[in-house]
């Protein structure tokens, strides 16, 4: 990867200083007031929310098991201001705080509780996922590659766009959205390797949990993958990441529908069963890095996939890396040190933006909108 693109410094972003003032502060106002945390707990996420926006960035405390790893993966950060380190760093550094705070890690009742799960179950049980599980019996109807395109479309849009929007609406409304799009490239790398593995990486819980459920169940169904590896975090990140326990309730959700849902589900669990789906995770998914430093075995995992198929925004900036890239440069030169063919599926939520057309980028700069980071824009682009 390049290196004289700069890193996104907090300060240097009006995004990523509007997350630490306020989102990061809002996020742990809806923790306090979903949770019946104890005085301790309330203390230090009051303490990391006033932390974020006025204070220096404080170090995990010696007992954390991970202290020495984060001591020296933050030497450089701490005792300085949360807006001076870069953001992909200071962000992830806030979310480990973050279950630091509310002691997920430490021995009794708060052990291993996702604090972001009331949000992740309301989502599951709301109008999105309902009418993205019903509308499943209309795109069963569809040809392969319709039925195929309109899954891959819900599945790169998440809860901004759910099946039942596909079928009544049409997929020229999401594909409208698109600033990239090399579905046509992906969808032919798939079929000119049938019987391979495909990995996806996965972003979000919830609607956009289903809807990639849905996908790798038409994956592996259409014989365009013998197996799919699901990778997903290993702890709760970034407030809707997906976990094992999120994929296990999305499956069930499928499970609980009636129809082509309940036979999507029941395949998948058949899938998992006789070892063509599987579900992994590694400690780099939480790691405050990009995909340069990936571990070799995890490196190496990847390299034999047909396609890694990366999910969502913070994949994104993992992948290309949270730098000031000139739009235009191609996604290739930002991703040939990838190790295999690679794949990304992304609503644009922050920043970073490479392999845009000369006359796309022009349109967009031209719109006056925040069109980087409001989510109403998205692509799809792979290296092959």
């Amino acid at each position: 990867m390049s290196q004289q693109a700069p890193v996104i410094i907090s300060s240097e972003s009006p995004f990523a200083s509007d997350v630490f003032a306020k989102r990061h502060p809002a996020l742990i106002e809806r923790l306090t007031g979903a949770w019946p945390f104890e005085p301790g707990q309330r203390q230090a996420l009051s303490e990391l929310a006033e932390e974020g926006v006025h204070g220096v960035i404080r170090p995990l405390p010696d007992s954390a098991s991970d202290y020495q790893l984060w001591r020296k993966w933050g030497s450089a950060y701490f005792g300085r201001r949360w807006a001076e380190a870069p953001f992909l760093w200071a962000e992830s550094f806030f979310y480990r705080r973050l279950l630091e705070a509310t002691d997920f890690f430490e021995p009794g009742p708060w052990r291993g509780v996702d604090p972001f799960a009331p949000f992740k179950q309301a989502e599951l049980a709301g109008e999105v996922v309902s009418a993205e599980i019903s509308a499943l019996d209309d795109v069963a109807d569809l040809a392969d590659d319709e039925r195929g395109q309109a899954l891959l479309l819900s599945s790169l849009w998440g809860n901004r766009a759910d099946l039942a929007l596909q079928i009544t609406a049409g997929r020229d409304i999401q594909a409208s959205g698109l600033v990239a799009d090399d579905s046509k490239h992906l969808w032919e790398l798939l079929r000119s390797a049938p019987g391979g593995t495909v990995a996806l990486v996965a972003d979000n819980a919830g609607s956009e949990m289903v809807a990639d459920l849905v996908l790798v169940d038409h994956l592996l169904a259409h014989g365009l993958a013998e197996k799919v590896v699901l990778h997903v975090k290993p702890t709760p990140y970034y407030v809707s990441d997906a976990t094992l326990a999120d994929v296990a309730d999305c499956l069930r959700a499928l499970l609980l529908g009636k129809g082509e849902a309940r036979a999507v589900g029941e395949r998948l669990r058949e899938a998992a069963a006789v070892g063509q789906l599987q579900v992994r995770t590694n400690a780099f998914w939480c790691a405050p890095f990009d995909f340069t430093a990936t571990p070799e075995s995890l490196r190496s995992e990847l390299a034999t996939a047909t396609v890694t198929i990366l999910k969502g925004d913070l994949n994104y900036r993992r992948l290309v890396g949270d730098r000031w890239w000139e739009p235009m440069t191609t996604f290739a030169e930002a991703t040939g040190y990838f190790p295999g063919r690679v794949a990304t599926l992304r609503t644009l939520k922050s920043d970073v933006i490479v392999g845009l057309r000369p006359k796309k980028l022009a349109e967009l700069e031209d719109s006056e909108t925040d069109w980087r980071t409001a989510g109403t824009h998205a692509l799809i682009q792979v290296c092959p």
